[in-house]
């Protein structure tokens, strides 16, 4: 009975072809790529404390003096917070108040659950119960001249492939190529923050951020149940840190927006009535309809 020879280059035609796009993407281990901000790599990490960053990421936006006292609160009825408990994730006003101590662009003051603990204090020192010189007396408050308000806009895992368009090509290396390309997805998030004047509640700034990394399953499960389902390379990038990398992003807009900030002027003042007049009215503008006649 004859045997055919092996080819080799035939047989390990599939494998050599998922090594050089391993290689050519930059996928060192299988594993997911860093999450990006503005197409490079980009995390929060490190540590604050004062107007000093220890570890603090290269790209973040830094300022040589604050601009004032902010407080972080989250709308934590809205939609997409009630999403965040589908990838684990908690509240992002931690994150968020690290990054903007780190920047030294505003001072952080506490509005969240830490102010019931706060106004503890003051309550057991009027019990008489704390001890003399603690010093919790009235007047000592820092107030917050603006609020930053965060929302995500959407958030996408695994929004792409390019197996489809590498198997489109046939043959054993084409075949090839889109069975190892088919395991490179894109994952996706937007996010904005918005920050008010607490004295006037007018808006003073807005910026969206967006953040896009890839994970990598090794040859896209082209071996199917014969090498158990693939070579159980995937690594998934977690969600949070492409939020992140998109609060970064997001941030970093804001920053270079109020850097430059001009305040918005309508003539007669800020809400006593606006420019646009209708017949009738008592505003200024409406007033100017009626000399107009």
């Amino acid at each position: 009975m004859k045997t055919k020879p092996l080819n080799v280059a035939e047989s390990f035609g599939g494998w050599s072809i998922c090594v050089v796009l391993v290689a050519a993407l930059g996928l060192a281990g299988c594993a997911g790529t860093t999450p990006t901000l503005g197409g490079s790599k980009s995390t929060v990490t490190g540590a604050a404390g004062g107007a000093t960053a220890e570890g603090a990421n290269s790209q973040l936006e830094k300022c040589d003096e604050s601009l004032g006292t902010l407080a972080v609160a989250e709308d934590q009825t809205a939609p997409w917070y009630g999403h965040l408990s589908r990838y684990k994730l908690g509240s992002t006003v931690p994150v968020l108040r690290m990054m903007i101590q780190q920047s030294n662009c505003f001072v952080v003051v506490e509005r969240g659950r830490a102010m019931q603990n706060i106004m503890q204090e003051r309550a057991l020192e009027k019990t008489g119960e704390v001890r003399e010189g603690s010093n919790f007396g009235k007047g000592q408050m820092v107030a917050a001249d603006y609020t930053m308000s965060p929302s995500i806009n959407f958030s996408q895992k695994g929004t792409g492939g390019a197996g489809a368009v590498l198997g489109a090509y046939g043959g054993t290396l084409g075949r090839a190529a889109g069975a190892a390309a088919g395991g490179l997805k894109s994952n996706e998030a937007s996010t904005t923050l918005l920050m008010i004047d607490n004295r006037s509640g007018v808006q003073l700034a807005a910026a969206e951020g967006s953040a896009k990394n890839y994970d990598f399953k090794l040859f896209g499960g082209m071996f199917g149940g014969g090498i158990g389902g693939g070579a159980g390379g995937y690594t998934n990038t977690p969600e949070g840190k492409i939020l992140t990398a998109a609060f970064l992003d997001s941030y970093n807009q804001l920053v270079k927006a109020v850097r430059n900030y001009t305040a918005q002027k309508v003539k007669g003042g800020l809400g006593t009535g606006g420019r646009i007049g209708v017949q009738g009215g008592q505003t200024p503008a409406s007033k100017e309809l009626e000399k107009g006649k």
